[in-house]
C-alpha cells in the first residue's frame, strides 16, 4: 500500500517538474526568443508594417489596403453604395467584402473574393455587354466604364483597352494594399486635376512609390496605395 502511495507520489512529482520545465522554455524563454529575434531584426513587420505620415501619426498598414471613398450621405443605410473620393488614388476592387451577419453587434468586415469562374457571365468565350447582371463579366464591364469616366480629365481621355485588370478586378482576399504601376499611371491626370498638381510632380510621385519585383524574380512590379497617397497628402498640404 505504501509502495504504490510512494510510487503515485513520485509519478505526479515526475509531471509537475516537468509541466513547470516545459513551461518556463515553451510560454516563457521561446517566445521572449522569437519577439527578441523579431524586433532586432524585422522590426517593422514585427509591429504591423505601420505606415505613419509627416507627422508620426499611423495612418494603417502597408499590408492591408484601404478604401478612399467619400462620407456616405446616409451613414445607417446599409443599402447605400460609396463613392470615390477622387482626389486620391483608388486600390483594387474589394467585391469580396461583405459585413458581418452574425454577431451584429461589432460592425466587422469580412473579406474575400468572389467565388465566382473567370466565365462567369460570358457570352461566346468572351464578356460582351450582354452578359447578366450579376456575373463577374457584368460587374468587370461596369468596373472598367467607371474607370474610364472616372479618370479621364478635360485633357486626357482614358481609353478601355488601357485599363489594367487589377483596376477591374478585386483580389483573393479583397484586401490587396497594392495596385500594379500602370494602373497607377492611368489615375496620375485625373490625381493631379482633383489637387491642383502638374502631372508631372504625380507621375514623379508615382515612379517613387513603385517597387520591382521580390528578389527580383519573384511577383509582379507594384505600388502601395496607402504609402503613395500618404506621399501625395504630404505633397499637397492637406
Amino acid at each position: 500500500m505504501n509502495s504504490s502511495v510512494g510510487n503515485a507520489a513520485r509519478l505526479i512529482g515526475a509531471g509537475l517538474r516537468a509541466l513547470l520545465v516545459l513551461t518556463a522554455i515553451c510560454g516563457v524563454l521561446y517566445p521572449l526568443a522569437v519577439t527578441g529575434i523579431a524586433q532586432a531584426a524585422f522590426h517593422d513587420n514585427a509591429n504591423g508594417s505601420e505606415v505613419r505620415d509627416g507627422s508620426g501619426r499611423v495612418v494603417g498598414s502597408s499590408l492591408i489596403g484601404q478604401s478612399y471613398d467619400l462620407p456616405k450621405r446616409n451613414p445607417d443605410d446599409p443599402q447605400e453604395v460609396a463613392k470615390p473620393d477622387l482626389r486620391w488614388f483608388q486600390p483594387r476592387p474589394s467585391n469580396g467584402l461583405g459585413a458581418n451577419s452574425v454577431n451584429t453587434r461589432y460592425s466587422l468586415i469580412l473579406s474575400g473574393a468572389t467565388n465566382r469562374s473567370a466565365d462567369d457571365g460570358a457570352v461566346g468565350g468572351r464578356c460582351t455587354g450582354d452578359a447578366a447582371e450579376g456575373t463577374l463579366c457584368a460587374q468587370v464591364i461596369a468596373a472598367k466604364r467607371a474607370v474610364v469616366a472616372d479618370n479621364s480629365t478635360a485633357t486626357h481621355r482614358v481609353e478601355a483597352r488601357d485599363v489594367p485588370a487589377d483596376a477591374v478586378t478585386s483580389s483573393g482576399s479583397g484586401l490587396d494594399p497594392a495596385i500594379s504601376p500602370e494602373y497607377a499611371r492611368l489615375q496620375a491626370h485625373r490625381v493631379a486635376e482633383r489637387n491642383g498638381l502638374r502631372v508631372e510632380q504625380v507621375e514623379e510621385l508615382v515612379a517613387a512609390h513603385t517597387r520591382g519585383r521580390t528578389l527580383g524574380f519573384m511577383g509582379e512590379p507594384r505600388v502601395n496605395v496607402l504609402e503613395l497617397n500618404t506621399a501625395l497628402r504630404a505633397l499637397t498640404g492637406s
